[in-house]
């Protein structure tokens, strides 16, 4: 097993936050998003399919929408994290009910921890971390050192 070095890298002082919510959840991310409006409007949206178009209608603030988390929504946000496109992640899931994308919502949650970006999965951690003064400031954070891990495969 090869062992993951790191780097020192930097979140930008102007986030790209991706906004994901279960069906049962919408509701809750969108009167959320809703109080939390003048911070969003700072930073980059992007979301998950309905997620996105609902949050677009409700705010009045540009959201990149990409498809529908059951239709791989949910593993783009996860390539955009691996890719480092994405700096915070938002994800109201629902706790209560299987999901038939279940191993890519594992995948998406496993590689936000890969990348350690931060992650809500809930009301009150987003409002921690979008009350938090780092949100608006450049942030250094440690990453995988990907270079390193090829050249040890090699």
């Amino acid at each position: 097993m090869t062992r993951i070095a790191y780097v020192d890298a930097t979140l930008p002082a102007r986030k790209r936050i991706a906004l994901v919510a279960h069906d049962h959840c919408k509701e809750h991310l969108l009167a959320w998003a809703d109080r939390q409006r003048e911070r969003l409007a700072r930073h980059e949206l992007i979301a998950t399919g309905t997620t996105g178009m609902l949050l677009d209608r409700r705010l009045g603030l540009a959201v990149e929408s990409l498809i529908s988390g059951p239709l791989g929504g949910d593993q783009q946000i996860g390539a955009r994290i691996a890719e480092r496109r994405i700096d915070l992640l938002v994800f109201f899931w629902d706790p209560f009910e299987s999901q038939p994308h279940d191993p890519d919502i594992k995948a998406l949650l496993r590689v936000a921890a890969v990348w350690n970006i931060p992650v809500a999965s809930n009301e009150s951690s987003a409002d921690y971390l979008l009350s938090s003064p780092l949100l608006d400031q450049a942030h250094a954070c440690r990453v995988p050192d990907y270079d390193s891990y090829l050249a040890g495969r090699r």
